[in-house]
């Protein structure tokens, strides 16, 4: 997957050539859709790509796109900030976005 330009570019790439069609949130230990109300803990999904996004002089406008398979076989996309361990969320699921492999190179 390449990525195009933009978060909103990136984003709109996934969902319509890609797939990634759910939006996740990261809840304390699961990883939660919130269209079907579906929970998944940090073995019952894989992170496929990773995308940084930089503001070029804000450092609100930085963020992490992950597009995100599960277990049940559900596409889907989570933007968070660089700082994710800020909020609810639990050391595995931040090992789990954090592995190198998941970084991008670019």
């Amino acid at each position: 997957m390449k990525r195009k330009g933009t978060l909103s570019q990136t984003l709109n790439m996934l969902r319509l050539e890609e797939g990634y069609e759910e939006d996740f949130n990261l809840i304390d230990k699961k990883l939660k859709s919130e269209a079907e109300k579906e929970e998944f803990l940090s073995q019952e999904f894989v992170v496929d790509e990773v995308y940084r996004f930089e503001g070029p002089s804000n450092p609100g406008d930085e963020a992490v796109l992950y597009a995100i398979s599960t277990s049940s076989g559900r596409k889907g996309v989570l933007v968070d900030g660089y700082d994710y361990s800020s909020g609810q969320t639990s050391a595995e699921l931040i090992k789990k976005l954090d592995l190198k492999k998941n970084r991008p190179i670019d």
